[in-house]
């Protein structure tokens, strides 16, 4: 019997800083507006960065997930799952050590997620 030796192609992974600030992007290309990156790695194991962003209303939210989704997709990157949907005002994505979370404007308003992690440190911020 022969074995054949095939190059195997390893495929580079993004780091959790480069992923979350190409989902941030993404996130403002689709008119997310709130667009706020905090950095949990000092305090918490569960992840490294939170995307926190507000979308308008369902259609806009569920736009957001999934552009974010493709953009995965193209990275050869993937969500491990979600949470919610876009009618209750809150879709979660969970993208190992990035956390999405799209909330509705009153959504938002409620869970002040920033408020609650106000120990981490903001790296990015976009109205």
């Amino acid at each position: 019997m022969v074995e054949h030796a095939y190059p195997t192609q390893e495929v580079e992974r993004l780091d959790s800083t480069q992923l979350a600030k190409i989902i941030a992007d993404v996130a403002v290309e689709k008119k997310a507006h709130d667009v706020t990156l905090l950095d949990i790695h000092e305090q918490s194991v569960i992840a490294d960065y939170f995307v926190i962003c507000t979308g308008n209303n369902s259609r806009q939210i569920k736009a957001i997930a999934s552009a974010i989704e493709d953009k995965l997709d193209e990275l050869n990157e993937s969500t491990r799952g979600f949470e919610g949907d876009s009618d209750s005002g809150w879709m979660l994505l969970d993208c190992g050590d990035v956390i999405v979370h799209i909330f509705g404007p009153m959504e938002r308003e409620f869970y002040r997620l920033e408020r609650l992690w106000s120990s981490a440190p903001s790296v990015v911020y976009v109205q």
